[in-house]
């Protein structure tokens, strides 16, 4: 554990100690949670929601905040045969929910979002202290979900016309990073689609701030079951159990095989978003200052997102000036604890990233860098933990400073691997067949960009990337409403989402439609 002390001095000589902002505790947490959903918080721990109950069952692993090591609050994981009676009880309220009226639903969501939107900072400050979020981050996480249902529940009239829920309730599992804009938005909108919700906790975090929101949400009536276990135990259930009318999955590529062919093998309704290695392109550009700009923005929560960018692919003969753009905007990054303040009542801090998931992440990132500079990979930019903002005595563990190498060697991880973290990998290319081979680097994508001074170039180009989204020196994302998204080659396997598509993949449509995606016999966009 990596435990230092910083800002301790309150002399001319040093600069004065940070402290924790006024009620940003975890038992300042916990307590809210207490007073806002008693029926889903004990005094000591989380429940599981299942058969329109919250139940005391499940055996609760410790666990603690990245932030600084405090106890929070840990996933009360549930045993095989739970699990399915849990599913089996969704059935029971799916077969009821699907007969609720449109109407009634979209009234029962609304109300949802509405208590959600009112618990705005209780639910963002719970994404700070379970999985690190900068309190800008957090906010846009909870404000996200709710728009984005808002725009589902004012169009879905049309977005159903002729179609019907599935014969069983969605299952989710996702990844720790989106409880709210990602897992929640997709509960919320399934639910309005008529289907009955199912949803596993993350391992590594989140389990509070979904349980809140899962409690408000049930209050409204909605058909939501909320359960903790590993993906190994709870997988019979979540993933293959009869009763599932379908499975969505957003996480990493060697889980979501293992779901990918086990829906294969029972022909049922799937959505598997999984990581790839997002790329950005450098080749005959100019704009520098426009790329020095964008650069911090691409750090956004360390960059443990699905459509972060770590590769950098650039024309050799432009990397001394990709540097001069490069180099200034990252020594920029403002790192350090999203909660530490220079007053109790001081704003929240202003920063690019905190922290990665876990003291563990942090060791797998830093080990995997060393060992690829070991291997003859060149060290651009290293950050620096004095220009961090940390409490005195703080653990430090999830902590780690911004990294940049140029050409990682194949062996490595972070030559073909999305990093998950805040470290940067730069390869030079002096063909435009290198370019694309270099770009399409892990067989598929979710996002990429190509920055070219030339269109017809980019026009040329684009389509042979690998990717879902490709921008035009501008960096593609996720999406919101109307957009679409989805993956390319093993990024990405079943159906598409975003907008009316995402309501598609979870009804059932006119005999013998072929959803737009990426299946084991077809590959329809949209």
């Amino acid at each position: 554990m990596t435990v230092r002390r910083t800002g301790t001095t309150t002399d001319a000589e040093g600069p004065a100690a940070l402290t924790l902002k006024s009620g940003t505790s975890w038992a300042d947490a916990w307590q809210r949670c207490l007073t806002v959903a008693p029926e889903a918080f004990r005094d000591d721990r989380v429940l599981n929601l299942w058969d329109a109950k919250w139940q005391a069952d499940g055996r609760v692993l410790p666990a603690t905040s990245p932030v600084d090591g405090t106890p929070v609050a840990g996933p009360p994981r549930l045993d095989r045969a739970t699990a399915h009676k849990a599913v089996r009880a969704a059935l029971d309220q799916h077969r009821a929910w699907r007969h609720v009226p449109l109407p009634e639903r979209r009234a029962r969501v609304a109300a949802a979002l509405d208590t959600l939107a009112h618990h705005r900072e209780l639910l963002a400050l719970l994404l700070v202290r379970e999985i690190g979020k900068p309190w800008r981050l957090a906010q846009a996480d909870v404000d996200r979900a709710v728009d984005g249902v808002r725009w589902y529940a004012d169009g879905i009239d049309t977005m159903l016309d002729g179609r019907a829920p599935l014969d069983g309730p969605v299952s989710n599992i996702a990844s720790w990073n989106y409880p709210m804009s990602v897992l929640v938005h997709a509960l919320l909108v399934q639910a309005l689609a008529g289907n009955a919700v199912v949803a596993k906790t993350p391992t590594d975090g989140g389990v509070a701030c979904l349980t809140l929101a899962c409690a408000l949400a049930a209050r409204e009536g909605i058909p939501v079951t909320l359960v903790s276990g590993s993906g190994g135990e709870l997988s019979q259930a979540l993933v293959r159990a009869p009763e599932i009318g379908c499975v969505s999955f957003v996480g990493g590529r060697d889980t979501g095989a293992a779901v990918a062919t086990a829906v294969a093998d029972l022909g049922k309704r799937h959505i598997l978003e999984q990581e790839g290695l997002n790329t950005w392109g450098i080749w005959n550009f100019t704009d520098w200052d426009t790329l020095t700009a964008v650069i911090p923005k691409l750090f956004d929560y360390g960059k443990q997102r699905c459509t972060a960018y770590p590769r950098f692919v650039v024309q050799r003969q432009l990397f001394d000036a990709f540097l001069a753009a490069y180099l200034p905007a990252v020594r920029t990054l403002r790192v350090g604890n999203p909660l530490a303040v220079a007053a109790p009542d001081d704003p929240y801090p202003a920063l690019d990233f905190g922290l990665v998931i876990n003291a563990a992440k942090a060791k797998e990132l830093r080990d995997q860098v060393a060992e690829a500079v070991d291997r003859g990979a060149v060290p651009l930019y290293r950050g620096s933990e004095a220009d961090a903002r940390f409490l005195p005595g703080q653990d430090t563990s999830a902590y780690v400073q911004p990294v940049t190498l140029l050409n990682p060697p194949r062996s490595s991880p972070l030559h073909h691997a999305e990093p998950f973290g805040p470290v940067d990998t730069v390869v030079l290319v002096d063909t435009e067949a290198e370019l694309l081979a270099a770009m399409n680097a892990s067989n598929g994508a979710l996002v990429a960009t190509l920055s070219t001074d030339d269109r017809a170039t980019y026009d040329r180009l684009a389509p042979q990337i690998r990717a879902f989204k490709v921008g035009h020196g501008v960096p593609r994302s996720r999406g919101d409403r109307d957009e679409l998204f989805g993956g390319h080659g093993a990024s990405w396997r079943g159906a598409f989402v975003g907008g009316e598509l995402l309501v598609r993949a979870v009804t059932e449509g006119p005999a013998g439609e072929r959803l737009p995606g990426n299946f084991p016999d077809h590959h329809l966009m949209p």
